[in-house]
């Protein structure tokens, strides 16, 4: 069934294109996360560069189509990109002040980094020369293009091609790209854009999108819309630049602004960790009024909200733009800080408070971490960088991500090692106890994968690392930013000894279905003991055998799928090494 949408201002029916102005309802299943973000931020009067987007029933109906538009799309988009031509004066394709947009994946539930964007599109040869013009810089025009022609030629055409070379001229890339895709990089803006569409619609489909829904149980039939908005440029010149910023530490949940900033660059450059950017500082020093407006919008944003806000920005000349804002994937330590400092601020209750720390992460929290007997002085460093996502992790290091696929497989510990990540390499950090980068920051592809995985992680350990490492066994202390030579001694964290995670258990008991004890403190006798009994370790048999029991004790019931077994069967206490992740698994399946 088409759901019918709010049209584009001035329109008549249109089915497909939202106009992102902020002055009407734009339900987030139909536009994406990131469309919504930005009409959001464009209703608070915050700056934002104008954009539109192709809803998620325009996906579903591509793909329902066999991969084909559905019909009369693009003369929506046409109307669409008049609206931000007229908004910016600006001209798509134009010989003068031309318009560049990106073209942008989102979907309704957060996927960072798993579909594919496009920047700089509609650039070409006349366009380029237009740039130069008006901005006085031939580099910057030139770097504007190369940067398109980079992007389109690995995402869009599929090309497997080195990044293109800066200070060659575009005729040289042109043939690069010809002889690695099989077929031209289009001239015309109106064909680039129709092909850069697809490709985001196809990237929903895509290996790393499909695995990381797999993983997190996101349904396959959300579809992702695009967004479609004005280019600014963060690589303009030096006084341009483009940045991440957290309203919060997302590794610790310090309530303080954590973010990173990158001089006379676009957003790819920061969260593809291809180079290391600088602290937030760097932004102060080079622009007091831009980093003063950024945090003020940081509050609103967070206010409004009610979480820790993930802000990407850009600044062009000295001004500076919003280009989104999303809930920020945080460690497990700063999930649970945040969710506990959010409910003594009055932004939310502890019902919701619940909500926002998961049983994994309470698990993960829960993991091993150095035994406090050991001197890590006296550990040989065999690495080290920033540190970009808490825990420790021991296993074998391997530089690809389907080996490091294989050797999980195998029942060994691995940890993945490159030199940066991409979405690519998804599917070993999956499997991996932690992840090492020889370049990027925190804010980048690996930093934030990794704190959402829950995943040990620590980046820009220099380029001569994975050289060192491969094949070796060693141990990952994310929160220190060091790879120690070996296996070293650890220690499982007690969670009765956690202020924070006491506070989580007190209100997940009034809220939860069944009681949940410890089992080392559990002197009863059970009604049955999954552990104990045949079929016990067979999800679909213990479900079955739960009927009936009061009181029930095994491992199984230490899983998510466990607890809203025993739920669903009635069972009002169960009996667990870990009580607080079965408190949080109940709380999330209560009926």
């Amino acid at each position: 069934m088409t759901t019918e949408l709010a049209p584009v201002s001035g329109a008549v029916g249109q089915r497909f294109v939202i106009v992102l102005d902020g002055r009407g309802e734009t339900p987030r299943e139909l536009v994406g996360g990131k469309a919504w973000s930005v009409a959001r931020m464009r209703a608070l009067g915050l700056p934002v560069p104008p954009a539109f987007v192709l809803t998620t029933e325009a996906c579903r109906q591509y793909f329902a189509g066999g991969s084909t538009l559905p019909g009369g799309l693009m003369a929506e988009v046409r109307e669409g990109l008049q609206g931000l031509e007229a908004e910016t004066g600006r001209r798509f394709g134009g010989d003068d002040r031309p318009l560049l947009v990106s073209v942008r994946s989102g979907a309704p539930v957060s996927m960072p980094g798993m579909m594919d964007t496009v920047l700089n599109l509609g650039i070409n040869d006349r366009t380029e020369a237009a740039l130069a013009r008006e901005t006085s810089s031939p580099a910057f025009a030139r770097d504007t293009h190369r940067r398109f022609a980079d992007l389109f030629a690995r995402i869009v055409l599929r090309a497997p091609l080195a990044p293109l070379e800066a200070g060659v001229a575009p005729e040289q890339w042109r043939q690069e790209i010809l002889a690695a895709a099989g077929g031209p990089l289009p001239e015309d803006p109106w064909q680039q854009l129709e092909q850069a569409i697809r490709a985001v619609f196809d990237s929903w489909n895509g290996r790393r999108a499909k695995r990381y829904r797999q993983h997190h149980g996101i349904a396959d039939g959300l579809g992702t819309a695009v967004t479609i908005q004005a280019m600014v440029f963060g690589n303009s010149d030096q006084a341009s630049g483009t940045g991440v910023l957290f309203s919060r530490n997302p590794l610790t949940g310090t309530p303080e602004p954590y973010g990173e900033y990158l001089a006379c660059a676009q957003g790819e450059d920061v969260v593809s960790g291809s180079h290391t950017p600088l602290g937030l500082e760097a932004l102060r020093q080079a622009h007091p009024a831009c980093h003063a407006e950024l945090l003020r919008a940081c509050a609103t944003l967070e206010r409004e909200n009610r979480d820790v806000q993930d802000i990407e920005f850009t600044v062009e000349r000295g001004r500076l733009y919003l280009l989104q804002s999303r809930a920020a994937k945080r460690s497990p330590a700063a999930a649970v800080r945040c969710a506990i400092d959010f409910v003594a601020e009055g932004l939310i209750p502890p019902a919701s408070a619940l909500g926002r720390v998961s049983a994994e992460q309470v698990r993960l929290l829960l993991r091993p971490r150095l035994d406090p007997g050991v001197d890590p002085s006296r550990l040989e460093v065999v690495a080290s960088g920033e540190a970009a996502s808490p825990g420790v992790g021991v296993g074998v290091v391997v530089t690809d991500a389907d080996e490091a696929e294989r050797v999980a497989a195998r029942g060994d510990r691995v940890v993945l090692a490159r030199p940066t990540t991409s979405p690519e390499d998804v599917h070993g950090m999956l499997v991996a106890d932690a992840v090492v980068t020889e370049r990027g920051g925190s804010t980048s592809h690996a930093a934030v994968v990794s704190r959402q995985l829950g995943v040990a992680c620590v980046v820009g350990c220099g380029d001569e690392a994975l050289a060192s490492l491969a094949g070796r066994t060693v141990t990952v202390d994310g929160g220190a930013g060091r790879v120690y030579a070996g296996a070293v001694p650890v220690e499982h964290p007690d969670e009765d000894a956690d202020p924070a995670l006491a506070r989580l258990a007190e209100w997940a008991r009034e809220h939860a279905p069944l009681a949940v004890l410890n089992a080392r403190s559990f002197t009863g006798v059970p009604d049955i003991d999954l552990d104990a009994v045949s079929g016990g370790d067979d999800p679909a048999e213990a479900a079955t055998l739960l009927r009936g029991c009061r009181i029930a004790r095994g491992s199984w019931l230490e899983t998510d799928a466990g607890v809203q077994a025993a739920v669903a069967a009635g069972v009002q206490t169960i009996v667990v090494r870990l009580t607080l992740p079965a408190l949080l698994a109940a709380v999330a399946a209560r009926p």
